[in-house]
């Protein structure tokens, strides 16, 4: 195999047929792997997305897949908080054998450019500590670290961590 040749990466939708079967097998087999997690996690991510799944505002939610060389190989969702003008990102994943390309990056990146084209004033995420190199890109982006707290979940103790990241104004053409 040619290890210098170009990838195709692209970041589009996750609208397609598997999409969303894709994101909660992915979780579960990935952070089984990397962490040990066992299926509360996966069950958790389910959640996620069967709510998004069955009720979702195109206008102030959505998702992404990423691709690389046309295969998935991340994604991340945007859903409303609970409060007004504010937004969660959740489930955000690159898969180990797409890591080191940039696409946690460009998964948040078009994240964030779809929060402040909707609206949202704010973004929050839930995190575990164990996950670093989700943390290195939230902090890139200017997410600040709100909260901590231990807790025992997914079949270890682990450290959760609320951050939060005020937009700015979309600047209107013109």
């Amino acid at each position: 195999m040619q290890q210098d040749r170009q990838r195709e990466v692209r970041v589009r939708r996750a609208d397609q047929p598997g999409d969303l079967g894709w994101v909660v097998l992915a979780h579960g087999e990935t952070y089984h792997r990397q962490f040990g997690w066992n299926t509360e996690f996966e069950a958790l991510v389910a959640r996620i997305v069967a709510d998004y799944a069955g009720a979702h505002d195109p206008r102030t939610e959505a998702a992404w897949i990423a691709e690389v060389d046309g295969e998935r190989a991340g994604c991340v969702f945007l859903v409303s908080g609970d409060e007004p003008g504010v937004a969660k990102l959740r489930i955000l994943l690159v898969a180990p054998e797409a890591r080191g390309l940039g696409l946690g990056r460009l998964l948040v990146g078009e994240c964030l450019s779809f929060a402040r084209a909707a609206g949202y004033g704010r973004v929050t995420l839930w995190t575990n500590d164990v996950l670093a190199s989700a943390r290195h890109i939230y902090e890139g982006e200017g997410f600040t670290l709100a909260d901590e707290e231990r807790h025992h979940s997914f079949g270890h103790d682990l450290v959760g961590q609320n951050w939060v990241l005020d937009l700015e104004p979309a600047v209107a053409a013109g």
